[in-house]
């Protein structure tokens, strides 16, 4: 996957953005409206996308949400670009599925990085596991609870993957952080704890196979 979609209103950081990308070889697609950007999505079919969060004709959530709603691109990777650096920002972000997320002002490197990272993980290919009704393949990236496909986010997904990887080993809520994507000054463990409240639901009568280690984090276990 090669392709971006960026969605910024800030007409320099755009052009910057776009130039530097396409400079790493990136085919680039920028808007700066919410109404152009969903016209523009009719065109796309697989993209890493990056939404600012404050538009000047709406909220970059609501693109987030339409999204996440969207067969074609529930799955696709988010990485979120904002001013606002609170935790409860940060939070909103993550529970309406975003997979990072990147105040302002950054450096293109750090961009860059959380980029590359994202598209690393989407792009593993490896084996699937079991474990009583619940499997789980990271080559499809998806996941079957008593045989039917339960949607995850890409970054619900990162976890619980990383957790049958580390079956049976406590992880706290920091090594998931680090072994992931969330890093730096933009981090907060207790966004882990919000995927995690999101992947028992999901997991409906298995929810039980995710153990909280109080203090610590959290260990699969049958």
């Amino acid at each position: 996957m090669r392709r971006i979609v960026l969605l910024e209103d800030d007409e320099d950081l755009s052009y910057l953005l776009t130039y530097q990308l396409e400079r790493e070889g990136f085919s680039v697609k920028s808007f700066k409206r919410l109404k152009e950007f969903y016209e523009g999505l009719r065109d796309e079919r697989e993209a890493l996308f990056i939404l600012d969060l404050m538009l000047r004709d709406g909220d970059g959530l609501e693109a987030l949400r339409y999204l996440r709603r969207h067969p074609r691109f529930a799955r696709a990777p988010v990485l979120l670009l904002t001013a606002k650096s609170t935790e409860r920002d940060k939070l909103a972000g993550f529970e309406a599925g975003a997979d990072d997320y990147l105040t302002k002002p950054f450096s293109f490197k750090e961009l860059l990085a959380r980029v590359r990272a994202l598209l690393r993980r989407c792009e593993r290919k490896t084996s699937s596991y079991e474990l009583k009704g619940v499997k789980i393949d990271a080559l499809e990236r998806k996941l079957w609870v008593d045989g039917k496909e339960v949607y995850l986010t890409p970054a619900e997904f990162e976890i619980l993957w990383l957790l049958f990887e580390n079956f049976g080993k406590t992880l706290s809520r920091s090594a998931i952080v680090e072994q992931l994507w969330l890093s730096g000054r933009d981090t907060s463990e207790r966004a882990v704890d919000v995927h995690v409240k999101h992947i028992r639901d999901k997991l409906g009568p298995y929810r039980d196979l995710i153990k909280t280690v109080r203090g610590v984090g959290y260990r699969l276990e049958a």
